[in-house]
């Protein structure tokens, strides 16, 4: 685990805030922490697997207090026929995208309480709001940690702590959209014919919009999944 400090050149945003990222090497992980930086946190990078039972418990005690949890979960996403699911794939997707999630929350929770304030971020998948093929366990799980986020975000926000999610797809990560993807010819079509934008949206947009969330200024939004997807997931 490491921490970031701030950058000099912009300090306003997040400045004294205190934030901790998962799996700070996946996903959006490298984007967030630069980015988050750069607007003042001082971030807390870990790169702990979280599916063991005990694991949330040592990455929340080894960050210490922090302002916001920035629950940034992925693995590789199978795209197996839904008929030919089995018992391990469902189990092993579940096991590492939700399971986590309520541990680390209950182990921040009572440090943000007492503080009477904090912050809780899912980077989550709008695979849980649009139908896609062969992706039934990917995005019944990416629909378990949203379904989450809305009810425990109710929950808490009489503690003054705002739990939300970002949904996101077609957003440049080497976790899900390597080069090797966004050089295939077929994949380029895709985003031309199914994404309105027309392209990727870019790490750093992603992950201004999440600085954005982590900040004061976002305090009015309670249990809400924001889809940052270039306009895939409105229908």
């Amino acid at each position: 685990m490491t921490a970031t400090h701030p950058s000099q050149s912009s300090r306003a945003l997040l400045q004294d805030k205190r934030i901790l990222v998962t799996q700070a090497e996946d996903f959006m992980g490298p984007a967030l922490c630069r980015t988050l930086a750069s607007h003042g946190a001082e971030v807390v990078e870990d790169t702990l697997p979280l599916m063991p039972t005990g694991a949330a418990i040592e990455v929340i005690r080894n960050a210490g207090d922090v302002d916001v949890l920035v629950a940034n979960l992925a693995i590789e996403a199978p795209s197996t026929q839904a008929g030919e699911v089995t018992e391990d794939e469902w189990r092993s997707v579940f096991s590492a995208l939700v399971d986590p999630l309520p541990r680390l929350v209950k182990a921040v929770l009572p440090g943000m309480i007492e503080r009477g304030k904090g912050k809780i971020l899912v980077m989550g998948s709008a695979s849980a709001l649009r139908g896609m093929k062969r992706a039934s366990t990917y995005s019944a799980a990416r629909g378990a940690q949203l379904a989450y986020v809305q009810s425990v975000g109710v929950e808490l926000a009489k503690y003054n702590i705002q739990v939300n999610a970002i949904a996101q797809n077609f957003v440049d990560n080497p976790t899900y959209f390597p080069k090797e993807v966004q050089e295939n010819p077929r994949f380029q079509d895709r985003l031309k014919r199914e994404v309105p934008l027309g392209r990727l949206v870019s790490p750093e947009e992603d992950a201004e919009f999440v600085a954005y969330l982590c900040s004061d200024a976002a305090n009015c939004f309670v249990g809400q999944v924001f889809p940052v997807s270039g306009g895939w997931a409105i229908r």
